[in-house]
């Protein structure tokens, strides 16, 4: 049974991830971190990661930005994989994350659902077939009011796989309306939608002359996430240090 530290654990998702480890006989959350600590768990919360003294196999990190830097020090220091699934991280802690890598397991990933990793592959096969026949790319993201950070790291992350197709050759545009000229050829235009309990909607449209190829991803659960998080973890736990992603837990 793999024993994880749940980091952000008294969140949205770090409730959900407990609850669905409850009904999986090979995972256990032995430890979590918040600085909430008022909502009751099955095991031990501490307000900061340093506290933390018992015994795990594996971190799986939900929370936010600003406390990652602390989170990667301790496994750092602690030799313990780690789980990465916070988005909107600076420059400086994606290099520190790197650095990382080279002492322990990491497995980032801007989106931890099995769609949206099978998409980050489809879109590679198809942005080598359109982008050269002339098709321009748009992608569009939708998420609920609560969410801080825009676009959304799966955004990015579906953008960067196209380009990746196309030998990076391709910038993006956030924001139209500053500058009125016509689209460049090698672009990807990023729109952003904040409202309501939205979960997540992701969005690639090719658009070439005459015809439009669409690939959407909608999630009307957040438990698709917590799923992959608590799969992630069982799979890094006891790898060998390096960079790993969602691809390389489903096999793709």
């Amino acid at each position: 049974m793999v024993r994880i530290l749940l980091h952000g654990c008294n969140g949205k998702m770090g409730r959900m991830i407990t609850e669905i480890a409850k009904s999986d006989e090979n995972v256990k959350i032995a430890a979590g971190v918040d600085t909430y600590t008022g909502i009751p768990n099955d095991y031990p919360v501490f307000d900061s990661v340093e506290k933390c003294n018992v015994d795990v196999e594996v971190a799986v990190d939900f929370s936010n930005a600003g406390a990652i830097d602390a989170l990667i020090d301790y496994c750092v220091e602690k030799k313990l994989p780690l789980v990465l699934c916070t988005t909107g991280l600076s420059e400086e802690q994606l290099g520190k994350i790197t650095e990382a890598s080279k002492k322990i397991a990491v497995l980032k990933s801007a989106n931890m659902s099995l769609g949206i990793n099978l998409l980050l592959k489809l879109l590679q096969d198809a942005a080598k077939v359109l982008a050269p026949a002339g098709y321009d790319v748009e992608l569009a993201e939708r998420h609920h009011n609560q969410k801080v950070d825009a676009p959304s790291g799966t955004a990015l992350a579906l953008a960067d796989s196209v380009n990746e197709a196309l030998n990076n050759e391709y910038h993006y545009v956030y924001d139209r309306s500053r500058v009125r000229q016509k689209r460049e050829k090698k672009e990807i235009g990023i729109s952003v939608v904040r409202g309501g309990t939205i979960v997540g909607e992701h969005e690639v449209i090719f658009a070439g002359t005459d015809e439009v190829i669409e690939f959407k991803h909608t999630a009307y659960s957040r438990s698709v996430f917590a799923k992959g998080a608590v799969e992630a973890g069982k799979f890094l736990a006891g790898r060998a240090p390096g960079m790993y992603d969602m691809g390389d837990v489903v096999g793709l």
